[in-house]
């Protein structure tokens, strides 16, 4: 069914403000309170430098978009850097300020939508989203606007999000999910509803071109493309990421841009 950006904010508020303390059982250990772990493959900040050299982050000016509950954030904030956190849900908020407490690093958190940011133009040297909203908004394009509008000439912009090719596949880690069951040029968005037909979730498929022209539309230039591989010994699992797909195709990519 159609998901349009005002009916995939309302959804995803909802969704994630109910999800909040599940997903955070589930999945807060792995996150961690102030770790940078960019993908479900385990990648970290501390060893991908995708956002640059941590000895250079210090004084700049950084915002994080789609926080959940902003450990990277703190990760960073930890390095010196002057982050401004952001996420549509306040309930995964309320679990930033739940970790703020328990480390006692302290970084701005705010309730807000990518797609209507309440920040001035060119306020920010950094920009970046660690699997946080990108996928869930609607009007993708109009985010990655947004996003330049608030970065400084120069800024960069690195986000990750589901590999676009995990669109054929079912949402399964096992063996039964790696058969394709539909287009990879269906962009039509995945729509979950409750009992009422009124759509509770809402995530949006993108191609890897129609990602790249977005970003280029908006007044990036892209700089990398990072399809991270599955880690050797690595067994964790989340959703769809396993060891067994992740030996045979990416489940992410991590986009590097700046602004030109």
């Amino acid at each position: 069914m159609p998901a349009d950006q005002p009916t995939s904010r309302r959804a995803n508020l909802r969704w994630w403000n109910a999800d909040a303390d599940t997903y955070h059982e589930e999945h807060g250990s792995f996150l961690g309170d102030a770790e940078f772990v960019w993908c479900p493959e385990n990648l970290h900040e501390d060893d991908a430098a995708l956002l640059g050299p941590a000895a250079e982050l210090a004084g700049m000016h950084v915002l994080e978009v789609g926080c959940g509950s902003a450990p990277c954030a703190r990760w960073l904030a930890a390095r010196g850097a002057l982050v401004v956190a952001f996420d549509l849900s306040d309930g995964m908020l309320r679990h930033g300020q739940a970790a703020a407490d328990r480390t006692g690093i302290t970084v701005p958190l705010v309730q807000a939508d990518v797609c209507e940011m309440p920040f001035a133009a060119a306020s920010f040297d950094v920009a970046f989203s660690a699997f946080g909203g990108i996928p869930f908004v609607a009007d993708s394009a109009g985010a990655m606007r947004e996003v330049a509008r608030v970065l400084r000439p120069g800024g960069r912009w690195v986000f990750s999000v589901n590999h676009p090719m995990r669109w054929i596949f079912p949402d399964i880690p096992g063996e039964v999910g790696m058969t394709a069951i539909q287009s990879y040029f269906d962009r039509a968005p995945y729509v979950e509803v409750d009992a009422d037909g009124v759509p509770a979730y809402a995530e949006h498929h993108r191609t890897m071109g129609d990602r790249i022209r977005e970003l280029v539309a908006a007044g990036f230039v892209l700089e990398d493309v990072v399809e991270p591989p599955w880690p050797e010994g690595f067994e964790g699992t989340w959703g769809q990421w396993s060891p067994e797909r992740g030996e045979i195709f990416p489940g992410t990519a991590i986009f590097v841009a700046h602004k030109a």
